[in-house]
């Protein structure tokens, strides 16, 4: 692949990018994009940061090509949220690397399981959770409910 995958905390000056990133991401899968389901992607660092929540991005050559976050769900629960990664940069294992990283903060957190949900008809985002050790555990109004415990 040429340069290495770098993986480390959201910095204010990412805001730009990261927003576009995710946006796109959902823009190819859904064809628009709804402003107000989005708000908290206009001020990453108030949304995320300020809440005590990790947020990721991925990086290859200085571009920014993956996100990530972990919010706290529960005393003992966390939430995997606004995975996404570039078009240009998928199947190579940056969401997997992204997970893993949010896994481990996890871990840190002393939490016993994370949850994570998707739409049904996301096949790739399922498939990429499933191999990050995720199970579905429940099914319903077009979205997939997963968990791994820690």
């Amino acid at each position: 692949m040429g340069d290495d995958i770098q993986i480390r905390p959201f910095l204010p000056n990412d805001q730009d990018s990261a927003e576009t990133l995710i946006l796109s991401g959902l823009a190819e899968h859904f064809n628009s994009i709804d402003p107000a389901l989005n708000q908290d992607l206009k001020d990453i660092e108030e949304s995320y940061l300020s809440q005590g929540s990790l947020f990721l991005v991925a990086e290859i050559g200085g571009q920014l090509v993956g996100t990530g976050a972990l919010l706290s769900e529960a005393k003992d629960t966390g939430r995997i949220a606004r995975v996404s990664v570039a078009r240009s940069h998928r199947h190579i294992g940056i969401g997997r690397l992204i997970t893993k990283h949010l896994v481990d903060a996890a871990h840190r957190r002393t939490y016993s399981k994370i949850v994570v949900e998707t739409n049904d008809d996301w096949h790739d985002a399922i498939r990429l959770y499933q191999r990050c050790g995720f199970s579905e555990y429940d099914r319903c109004d077009g979205e997939v409910h997963m968990v791994i415990h820690l």
